[in-house]
């Protein structure tokens, strides 16, 4: 039975202790490939805690400085079931010199980085909210942490995450530009193709009429292409042309990529059909070849308002006093790889805005909600399982 009467104010964070965590982590220099720095200050902060800890070897796959850390801490009540958070450790570009910079309410850096609220913020109001229950005593079943690396090049670490290592089966992650109270239901199936366009190289001074030139056959595809916005459901884009040697060689072979996204398994492979052949039948026009090769990003994950961990999120959203709406997206987060390998999860949102940017920033407000919201999952999962 759930408990009765909690209101918003129920709930509450440290305030102070939260924004400088948050501080503190965004000022960790840790881009993708090398998060160790941030991984060190998880290690001391988690074994305070009393969290068990555990690296895998992810980081072997691509060159990394470290792997994925998965904590784990017992809670109080072994029969309520385990509930992960998830979140990844990297920042899409580095964070040297950072200098946060605080103004009517907003964290922003001082213009010369990112900020890196994409996702320390998550990193931190986990850490607020484990230690406020922790404080309250509040009951409470095992809480597992599942903090990925290289999450920003493509969810490469979530990909070679060792998932023998993780217990719990259910969780959330916090990686969303949405304001606390964002429950994203649905997110994308996602491929990458990669052309090799053959076409053959000459001299422009001395035997022009014997080249055939793979950049006109790369740029008639795209002429005759569907990009962008496909339709309610799928968004595809080509976003690498590389090629040539000189000004003076017609250039016989470029390489493209480009990559799509759709909420629906046919329509990712229907969009990647219609490109690949566009690209072969201009290859063809002009007498050269195209071979195409397509890349898994990731699958789509769907859940439904009334599972569980959805009803939860709902709930927790209210008890904190703000408005919870269900939504999907095309864009991937780790979300999309946990549900893929059998953990059952859905990407809220946290409220960072403009990310991958220097004018990226983050409310306090949401900052401290999303302290607030992981405290009232855990309490709402507990009170699910009574």
């Amino acid at each position: 039975m759930k408990d009765q009467g909690r209101t918003a104010d129920a709930i509450a964070v440290n305030e102070e202790r939260l924004l400088n965590s948050f501080l503190e982590l965004a000022c960790i220099n840790a881009p993708s490939g090398n998060e160790q720095p941030v991984a060190d200050y998880l290690v001391q902060r988690l074994t305070k805690l009393g969290f068990s800890l555990q690296f895998d070897q992810a980081h072997h796959a691509f060159g990394g400085s470290c792997g994925n850390l998965i904590a784990w801490w017992e809670g109080t009540d072994s029969d309520i079931p385990p509930l992960f958070f998830s979140t990844h450790m990297d920042t899409v570009l580095p964070t040297k010199g950072l200098v946060p910079v605080i103004r009517d309410g907003v964290i922003y850096s001082d213009g010369t980085t990112i900020l890196g609220a994409d996702d320390r913020a998550a990193l931190a109001a986990y850490l607020e909210a484990i230690e406020v229950i922790q404080e309250k005593g509040t009951r409470c079943g095992p809480i597992e942490l599942i903090l990925t690396v290289n999450e920003q090049p493509g969810l490469v670490g979530a990909t070679h995450l060792d998932y023998s290592l993780v217990r719990s089966e259910a969780g959330y992650i916090f990686d969303s530009s949405g304001d606390v109270g964002q429950i994203i239901l649905q997110g994308p199936y996602s491929s990458r193709i990669w052309w090799e366009v053959q076409g053959k190289s000459s001299h422009i001074g001395l035997n022009p009429e014997e080249g055939i030139s793979a950049f006109l056959i790369a740029a008639e595809a795209l002429t005759r292409m569907r990009l962008g916005k496909i339709d309610d459901q799928t968004l595809a884009n080509v976003g690498v042309i590389e090629g040539g040697e000189l000004t003076s060689i017609i250039p016989g072979k470029v390489k493209m990529g480009a990559e799509v996204r759709s909420f629906s398994a046919e329509g990712l492979k229907r969009q990647i059909e219609h490109m690949v052949q566009t690209v072969e039948d201009a290859a063809m026009q002009h007498g050269g070849t195209a071979t195409a090769r397509i890349e898994k990003k990731y699958l789509g994950f769907q859940a439904a308002p009334d599972d569980l961990h959805v009803r939860t999120a709902l709930a927790a959203a209210e008890k904190i006093g703000v408005e919870p709406y269900l939504t999907k997206t095309l864009g991937g987060a780790d979300t999309n790889v946990l549900n893929e390998n059998g953990l059952s999860c859905i990407t809220l949102g946290l409220g960072f805005r403009n990310i991958h940017t220097f004018k990226e920033h983050i409310s306090i407000e949401n900052l401290f909600n999303t302290g607030k919201c992981v405290i009232s999952l855990i309490e709402e999962w507990r009170a699910a399982h009574q």
